[in-house]
């Protein structure tokens, strides 16, 4: 079997369009991806944040406005969590971060709901309005607590005689 070469030119073109698919669809799964540099890096604290990652999405009103950079604990023991934002964003001092879940079983990433100040956040400084993540897991066992001390509350109760 003899090749031919406008053939084989095409077959290798195929392969190399393959291959360079395959790297840009793990390049997108995995998270990388080239911003530049000159985001704007600012930071919040959160007493709990419950299975929040590096590089998990930063929004406001649902739209991705940059990621998670790192996380930490800072020297008071609370979650200190980096933000990489896109430069262009201009958010003011006053506004707030929250740990929010994707449905009822997703990923956490954070909101970001912009305050109404004139001034704005510059690179390096601290979201003061934040809202830690809400653990499902404490929220149910609370109401499991709840619910089996009322039901010993009745159980205990005396009963009327009835005449």
């Amino acid at each position: 079997m003899e090749g031919s070469p406008t053939r084989d030119f095409f077959l290798g073109l195929f392969v190399l369009a393959g291959l360079m698919a395959l790297a840009y669809m793990s390049f997108s799964i995995g998270g990388l991806q080239y911003k530049g540099t000159g985001g704007l890096a600012v930071f919040a604290t959160f007493d709990q944040i419950a299975g929040l990652k590096p590089k998990a999405p930063v929004e406001i009103a649902g739209v991705k406005v940059g990621l998670v950079k790192s996380i930490r604990l800072d020297d008071t023991y609370r979650a200190r969590v980096d933000l990489d934002l896109d430069k262009e964003l201009k958010l003011p001092v006053d506004s707030s971060a929250a740990i929010v879940t994707a449905g009822i079983l997703g990923d956490r990433y954070i909101q970001l709901t912009p305050g109404a100040e004139e001034t704005y956040l510059k690179a390096g400084e601290q979201i003061s309005y934040t809202e830690s993540a809400l653990v499902m897991e404490r929220l149910i066992g609370k109401f499991l607590v709840n619910v089996q001390d009322k039901s010993q509350s009745k159980t205990e109760q005396p009963k009327a005689d009835n005449p």
